[in-house]
């Protein structure tokens, strides 16, 4: 939905879709991965991510219904339908972004880097498709209004795509029962329709109190105190982000020579050097493990607002862009180091629970970072 925002910016000039539909998402991703955080040791996981999953493929569809039904009309009406469309974006994001990251935790947290990176990917590759479809459409009649709704549907194809792999091939995979058999000897009752699927009976809780799964495992808040530092790094990490990507870089990063362009370029500086940051943690000499060192690394990006305050008042494009690139690179080497390192040490039970703790207070930086992002507009007229 950012990645075309050109078009909403034309349809629903007045109303700031960059900034409200960013802000509408968010409350509904946070309050349902703080729900699910809160039942996690009891929740079915494998349910709760295919309802996601689900979701965010009859969201798609619904979001291409729309534009068809309206004719690619404006207005207050299409908007709050937009608007709806990404509220359930958010609760489709809930189940699966918490669901996903303490599965992949409670197996191996170097799995984690591969998920985000993945994540990063989706957001280049987007980009691109973006990039595609605009410009095969720039030069004809309705065109900007055409490239979306081919862009719309592709990404569509793509959701149901992951509704089928979730559902019947990573369940299957080797490594993934494995690791999900050892969490259910660990005492981890999230698991047990997982194994099911991959064809795997979960054997009978243990009965001797000598058998680790037996032991009493930490509590939420027990990890929460234990991991108050990372908790801190993650909020901060994506407040600061939110508070820049994607509304300032949309509406006050001035005109350019790139025209209508600008924005996109922007946003994919932001994808691409996000999707790089996520994999140069990969490289163990330049990999970030120290507690003190991440948290100072964290609090430092800080220095990236009064940067951008001032390359958008007096800095060119080049500057700008620059920036971004360094604002994506630095939130997804950050992200990648954080939940890579803090489930170690863990049962499997506990890095779900702390998988799942930090993706909320992930959520929560970006909640407040898209919240935050309203104060660029202080003085300049709503």
């Amino acid at each position: 939905m950012l990645t075309i925002e050109d078009y909403y910016m034309y349809l629903f000039p007045k109303y700031h879709p960059t900034r409200v539909i960013t802000l509408t998402y968010q409350p509904f991703v946070l309050a349902t991965t703080a729900i699910f955080t809160y039942h996690e040791a009891k929740v079915n996981t494998r349910l709760r991510n295919l309802a996601g999953y689900t979701l965010f493929f009859l969201s798609s569809f619904a979001a291409i219904i729309m534009d068809v039904a309206t004719s690619g009309r404006g207005g207050i009406a299409p908007f709050l339908g937009i608007c709806i469309i990404a509220a359930v974006f958010g609760i489709a994001d809930g189940h699966v972004q918490g669901g996903m990251t303490g599965d992949l935790s409670l197996m191996c947290p170097e799995f984690i880097q591969s998920f985000f990176a993945g994540l990063a990917a989706s957001g280049a590759i987007t980009s691109a498709l973006r990039f595609v479809t605009k410009a095969a459409f720039e030069n004809s009649r309705d065109g900007l209004r055409r490239g979306v709704m081919l862009f719309s549907s592709i990404s569509c194809f793509f959701e149901l795509l992951c509704v089928l792999l979730y559902a019947f091939i990573f369940p299957k995979l080797p490594i993934v029962k494995y690791y999900r058999s050892k969490a259910a000897s660990e005492g981890s009752l999230t698991v047990s329709a997982d194994l099911a699927a991959g064809g795997i009976q979960n054997r009978p809780n243990p009965k001797s109190e000598e058998d680790p799964a037996c032991v009493e495992r930490l509590s939420t808040k027990q990890l929460l105190l234990q991991n108050i530092d990372y908790a801190l790094d993650m909020f901060l990490i994506y407040i600061l982000t939110l508070s820049i990507f994607p509304g300032f870089l949309a509406e006050d990063t001035g005109s350019h020579s790139l025209g209508s362009w600008y924005a996109l370029v922007l946003i994919a500086s932001y994808n691409v050097w996000d999707l790089i940051g996520r994999y140069v943690p990969l490289i163990e000499q330049i990999k970030l493990r120290s507690r003190k060192g991440l948290l100072v690394a964290v609090v430092s990006r800080l220095l990236l607002i009064p940067a951008f305050y001032y390359t958008a008042k007096y800095g060119d494009q080049g500057w700008m862009i620059m920036l971004t690139s360094l604002l994506g690179l630095s939130n997804g080497y950050l992200t990648v180091c954080i939940l890579t390192e803090a489930p170690k040490g863990y049962k499997g039970p506990e890095q779900n629970a702390l998988g799942n703790l930090l993706v909320l207070c992930l959520l929560g930086g970006i909640f407040c970072g898209a919240v935050l992002d309203w104060v660029w507009l202080i003085g300049k007229g709503w």
